[in-house]
C-alpha cells in the first residue's frame, strides 16, 4: 500500500506535480512503460492478454486553496479549489506554495463577534492565513499570488483498521491502482492517473480521447454517511461494507448490466461490496463513458468518512475490497471470448 506516502504530498488540482513526480519513480522502480500527456495526465500500460481496450482511472488532484491576495499586515487572502465547504476551514494548518511554508486560516474571535454573526459559517472571503509575518513585503518574500494551498494532515492508522488522512479522495485509487501495475497482471490495460478532476474532470477527457477504452474502471474516494444524524436510507456507504458501486451520479448513470456482472463478480471471489445509495457528485466515469463513441463504465470506490476536509477517514478492510475487486473485474474482462 502507497497511501501513506500519497496522501501526505501536496497535490491541488492543476498543480499535481509532487504526486505525478512521486507515481513517475514508483513505475519506473517497477518496469512499467509510461508517459506524461499534455495536460500532465501519468499514462501507464500493462501488457498482456488482450480482448478489449481498458482503462482504469484514479485522480491524483486534491481540493485545497490558491493565493489571490496579501493585505498590508502580510495576511494571506485565497479562494477554494474544488468542493470545499467554508466550515472546514477556520483554525486548519496550511501549507503554502512549493516551499510549504506553514501558516493558519483565521477569523475574527469569537468574543468580537455580534450576534448575527455567532453558530454562523465564516464565508471564505472572511478568513485569512496567518504565517506569522507583519506586512506585505515580508509575506512577499515567502509567498506569491497563485501559489497553491494544501491542508497538513498526518496520516494515522487508529480504531479498527482505520485511516486518518487528508486527500483519501483519490490519493486511496491512485495507491490501488499503483498496487495493480504492481502485480504484473497477464492482462492489458492502461492506469490512469488523472489531473483535475476535483474541478471538472479535464484529464479524464483527454486521456480517454487518447486511448479510445472500451471498458473504464474509475477507483475513487466517495462520499460516507453513516454518522450518527444521518438517516438508514440516506446513508450513501458505509464503511468496513466494503468497496461501493455506483448506480448513478451527477454525470454518469452506469450500465446496469455492467454493475450487476460486477456483482456477480464480487460474489464470485466472495469480495465485499456495497452500492453507493447517493447520485450527488461525479468522477472520471462522466467523461470517459461518452468520449468519442463511448465506453462501459464501472465505478468502484472506498468510502470516505468526512470527503473534502483536512481529515478523511477510511477503513483498510474497504481499501482491499476495492483492491481485490478491481483486479478482477480486469481479469474478467481480458480473458476471452
Amino acid at each position: 500500500m502507497f497511501l501513506k506516502e500519497l496522501t501526505e504530498l501536496s497535490g491541488v488540482s492543476g498543480c499535481e506535480y509532487e504526486v505525478r513526480n512521486y507515481i513517475k519513480d514508483k513505475l519506473q522502480s517497477i518496469g512499467c512503460e509510461y508517459y506524461i500527456d499534455k495536460l500532465g495526465n501519468v499514462i501507464a500500460h500493462n501488457k498482456g492478454r488482450k480482448n478489449k481496450t481498458i482503462m482504469v482511472a484514479a485522480h491524483m488532484d486534491e481540493v485545497g486553496l490558491i493565493v489571490t491576495y496579501i493585505d498590508k499586515d502580510g495576511f494571506i487572502k485565497f479562494q477554494t479549489v474544488g468542493g470545499i465547504d467554508p466550515r472546514v476551514l477556520n483554525s486548519k494548518v496550511v501549507l503554502v506554495g512549493e516551499n510549504k511554508i506553514p501558516g493558519v486560516i483565521g477569523s475574527k474571535a469569537v468574543h468580537l463577534m455580534s450576534k448575527e454573526e455567532k453558530g454562523k459559517s465564516i464565508p471564505v472571503d472572511e478568513l485569512y492565513i496567518d504565517i506569522g509575518t507583519y506586512s506585505k513585503s515580508e509575506t512577499e518574500k515567502l509567498v506569491s499570488i497563485g501559489d497553491y494551498i494544501s491542508f497538513k494532515s498526518d496520516y494515522v492508522e487508529f480504531g479498527d483498521d482505520l485511516i486518518k488522512a487528508k486527500a483519501l479522495d483519490d490519493r486511496a485509487g491512485c495507491s490501488v491502482l499503483l498496487e495493480l501495475l504492481s502485480m504484473k497482471l497477464d492482462a492489458d490495460f492502461y492506469g490512469v492517473f488523472t489531473v483535475m478532476e476535483e474541478v471538472g474532470c479535464r484529464g479524464a477527457q483527454t486521456a480517454a480521447f487518447a486511448l479510445e477504452p472500451d471498458y473504464a474502471i474509475i477507483l475513487e474516494g466517495t462520499i460516507c454517511a453513516d454518522m450518527p444524524e444521518v438517516k438508514e436510507h440516506s446513508k450513501a456507504t458505509i464503511i468496513g461494507k466494503g468497496a461501493a458501486l455506483s448506480l448513478m451520479d451527477r454525470s454518469t448513470i452506469y450500465d446496469i448490466e455492467e454493475v450487476r456482472k460486477v456483482e456477480g463478480i464480487a460474489s464470485a471471489n466472495g469480495i465485499p461490496y456495497q452500492f453507493r445509495t447517493s447520485s450527488a457528485g461525479g468522477n472520471d466515469a462522466g467523461p470517459i463513458h461518452k468520449t468519442k463513441e463511448g465506453a462501459k463504465a464501472v465505478a468502484v470506490s472506498i468510502p470516505c468518512r468526512y470527503i473534502h476536509s483536512p481529515v478523511n477517514v477510511a477503513s483498510k478492510n474497504d481499501y482491499n475490497s476495492a483492491l481485490n475487486l478491481a483486479k478482477a473485474i480486469i481479469l474478467d474482462n481480458q480473458k476471452g471470448e
